[in-house]
């Protein structure tokens, strides 16, 4: 019975070439992007859940109420973790986690013999860190790798590229950074093949080695110092939400009377490991995080782009069904019922789905690369190492084919035998209306497609081009990571100076665009702390308003030696209830630990967005403070666009400043633009598929219209030697489907409408939606529904009406 079915399928697909090609291709086309789109999501869902006992594994969250303010923060402060495990015997292990880089160190001098370079991503992790995160380890083992004083354990990559085919167990290696220049013992090398991580480390270093790691090990601090990632190890079967109830007595018990002397409340909570890489919202997080509500929007792109692969399928098997009416009579003559001809006919549409994945497979191989950098990940094809593959495409080859299959089927086996043998095939439903009604369901899909391509770009130019408050273009970011680097830096800025293409030169503990990791509470006189207003700032010297282009409207900018100033934004001094004009001399006052402090305002700065348009400008200001240590970027504002001039003289200064460190920059509207990486990843992601959905919808207009030419053809003969004019003819093949194409343009604009409203909500700033956007998505669709069905409309215009009325 197969084999006959078989058959029957294979000889219908080459008697009906244009029909068997354009479905082949749609689904392959569909299954494509379905799959990867699949693969994609399924990734970014996976993080952490390879980790032993991962349903036991949580982050301690943290909510700050400060000075009116609120707060989620990804992190802890340093003495909470250990005191929890101390507390709590439900705790079995905890461990904690420091970047480096969100405390200056953004890259580190690695040196061993003759070797070195420098490398991004080191982290400082409890002795514990192994025994709750699991990694497959190449060279050493787990059990106390970290023990040791001045211990590491590296990342494959880097330690080929440090050591090649030399055993790295044991040896010595050299870290240079802006704490200092120590030697670390190598007491481990792992991959990351047993999954991908939240923690992106490529050195995992122990907090037993000085620096940063001995100040958390000693640090009692449990109301500030919020920046140690700090997670725990509960005993199976413990109810994070039973345990999460004794927080507040715990945090009464160590840190009431820190938290009430900063005027602050703290709530902490636990979080599933498994669920940081996709859950956004919090501050200070270890890695970037994606939204959800991104990832089930591109699920329903995908979903979007099958169904109209099928309803292709529907759409051209229904409307060919004419030339198989008579093949069905014959089998219901002979013996078949209505359940074989079904089976016969889902075969059909699961073959046609199996040929899909076939053709897409190696397809998606091809283009792997190119989708890889749309969405800016490393998705790898798994064919022998991974059975969700396997699960994934035969789930593909199932929906498919029931749901292209399914109406099909039971539409062609449901003819009347007498009938369709006498050659009357009319069926009792009404086909036509429903294989209209699916095209409109295409237009409807692709018009939403077309229209959030529009709004996404909209925003996203919205975004390139808003005035931000500050001068974005034009400035180059020098950053200096080791403490002799930045011993040499003072040189480095009088020798850009002298270059006549540099406007200014300033230094800074950070650079606008990046996360401020520095606050302070500040009140006005006969104020205290628990009244105070949290404030985000930067230290730096009396160049940084001119190098960056902000606008001083009230006071002035700093000047040479104008210690313990600074400079306040307007949100700030609203805030504080400073009134306009009264703001110059006046002292902010801080207090920690009983002791009393106090800076002075010399001037307001207009507002702007240091951080991204998703939030609203926060209080902020500039301190004086030149001298300060950890100034370790460069702000350098220039008046050229021949960049290659000009950095070709800025990288010879830089060798006859700076000894041992590579030549690097940033641009700092580069910088700005990567603070929207999920949307502009979103918005490459639709522009792709998008097309592909196009592309399918026209393969399926196109077969519809051709086969709409083909049953018409005697009716176009008769109108021709009646005196039609080509136009005519062509106007009247084109109409029915233009009809088709505006009345999904009315269903799909307020769909579009909704979904992009909902998601330019996660902007503060952002563009209004207008009528021309979806207006021009109209557009677009009946354009290109116009170029498809006319080419069929024309050629059967300029058809012979001699050919199509000779057996009249």
């Amino acid at each position: 019975m197969f084999k006959s079915y078989f058959k029957t399928t294979f000889r219908f697909l080459l008697k009906n070439k244009t029909f068997s090609f354009i479905n082949i291709i749609g689904l392959a086309t569909g299954t494509l992007c379905c799959l990867y789109i699949l693969l994609y999501v399924q990734t970014q869902f996976s993080y952490d859940k390879h980790l032993k006992d991962a349903q036991d594994i949580y982050r301690i969250t943290t909510t700050l109420q400060l000075r009116g303010d609120r707060h989620n923060n990804a992190t802890a402060s340093p003495p909470i973790a250990p005191a929890m495990k101390k507390d709590f015997p439900q705790v079995l292990q905890y461990t904690r986690v420091i970047p480096t880089g969100t405390l200056g160190s953004k890259e580190h001098l690695l040196t061993y013999k003759e070797k070195s370079f420098y490398q991004k991503d080191v982290v400082y992790v409890d002795s514990t860190f192994f025994d709750v995160f699991t990694y497959h380890f190449v060279k050493g083992n787990s059990t106390k790798v970290l023990n040791e004083a001045y211990s590491i354990v590296l990342l494959k990559p880097v330690a080929d590229k440090l050591f090649g085919n030399e055993d790295p167990i044991g040896k010595t290696i050299s870290i240079d950074d802006d704490g200092g220049k120590h030697d670390f013992k190598v007491n481990g090398v792992v991959d990351e093949s047993l999954g991908k991580s939240h923690i992106q480390a490529n050195l995992f270093i122990t907090m037993r080695g000085g620096g940063i790691g001995a100040y958390v090990l000693q640090n009692n601090v449990w109301a500030g110092n919020n920046f140690t990632a700090s997670y725990v190890k509960l005993r199976p079967g413990t109810s994070a939400a039973a345990l999460e109830k004794q927080f507040p007595a715990f945090l009464d018990k160590y840190g009431a009377a820190q938290m009430k002397s900063l005027g602050m409340t703290k709530q902490l909570h636990l979080q599933p490991v498994t669920s940081i890489h996709t859950t956004t919202g919090y501050e200070v997080e270890l890695s970037k995080t994606l939204s959800p509500s991104f990832l089930y929007i591109l699920l329903l792109i995908a979903v979007m782009i099958q169904v109209i692969a099928c309803i292709n399928f529907m759409n051209l098997s229904t409307a060919r069904a004419s030339k198989r009416a008579k093949e069905v009579g014959v089998r219901k003559v002979i013996g078949a019922g209505q359940g074989d001809l079904i089976k016969q006919f889902l075969g059909e549409s699961f073959f046609l789905a199996f040929l899909g994945v076939v053709i897409a497979l190696p397809l998606l191989l091809l283009i792997l690369p190119y989708l890889n950098q749309i969405t800016r990940t490393d998705i790898q094809l798994s064919f022998f190492s991974d059975y969700r593959l396997y699960l994934t495409l035969t789930g593909l080859v199932v929906v498919t084919g029931l749901v292209a299959g399914s109406y099909p089927a039971f539409y062609l086996s449901a003819f009347r035998t007498i009938k369709v043998i006498k050659g009357n095939f009319t069926s009792h439903v009404s086909v036509a209306g429903i294989r209209r009604s699916l095209v409109v369901f295409q237009f409807v899909l692709s018009i939403v497609l077309i229209a959030g391509i529009i709004v996404i770009y909209s925003q996203l130019n919205y975004i390139k081009n808003k005035d931000l408050g500050f001068e974005k273009s034009q400035r180059l970011i020098f950053s200096f990571y080791t403490g002799d680097t930045q011993k040499q830096m003072g040189a480095f800025m009088g020798d850009l100076k002298q270059l006549s293409d540099v406007k200014a030169v300033s230094k800074a503990d950070n650079y606008l665009s990046q996360f401020i990791g520095h606050d302070h509470g500040i009140y006005l006189a006969g104020g205290n702390m628990a009244e105070a207003t949290d404030a985000q700032n930067i230290s730096t010297d009396e160049y940084f308003v001119k190098a960056n282009g902000i606008k001083v409207i009230e006071g002035r900018d700093f000047r040479l030696n104008d210690s313990n100033r600074v400079l306040i934004n307007e949100t700030l001094a609203k805030r504080l209830g400073i009134k306009p004009g009264k703001a110059l001399g006046t002292r902010l006052y801080s207090k920690y630990d009983s002791q009393e402090t106090f800076v002075e305002v010399v001037g307001v700065m207009k507002d702007f967005n240091y951080n991204s348009l998703h939030g609203e400008v926060k209080p902020f200001m500039l301190m004086y403070n030149p001298n300060q240590g950890n100034l370790t970027s460069l702000i350098v504002a220039v008046n050229t666009t021949n960049y290659k001039s000009l950095l070709s003289q800025m990288e010879q200064l830089w060798h006859k400043d700076i000894s041992g460190a590579p030549f690097e920059y940033t641009f700092l509207d580069d910088a700005v633009q990567k603070q929207y990486e999920t949307e502009i990843t979103l918005s490459n992601i639709i522009n792709s598929f998008t097309l592909m959905a196009i592309l399918i919808s026209c393969l399926g207009l196109f077969g519809l219209a051709a086969f709409s030419a083909e049953q018409r053809s005697k009716e176009i003969g008769i109108r021709k030697v009646l005196g039609a004019s080509i136009p005519a003819i062509a106007g009247l093949l084109s109409k029915d489907f233009l009809k088709l194409v505006i009345i999904a343009f009315v269903i799909a604009t307020p769909i579009a409408w909704w979904g992009m409203g909902q998601w330019l909500q996660g902007f503060v700033y952002r563009v209004d939606i207008s009528w021309w956007m979806f207006a021009l998505a109209g557009l677009i669709a009946v354009i290109i529904s116009l170029i498809t069905v006319s080419s069929q409309a024309l050629k059967a215009a300029y058809a012979n009406p001699v050919k199509s009325l000779r057996t009249e």
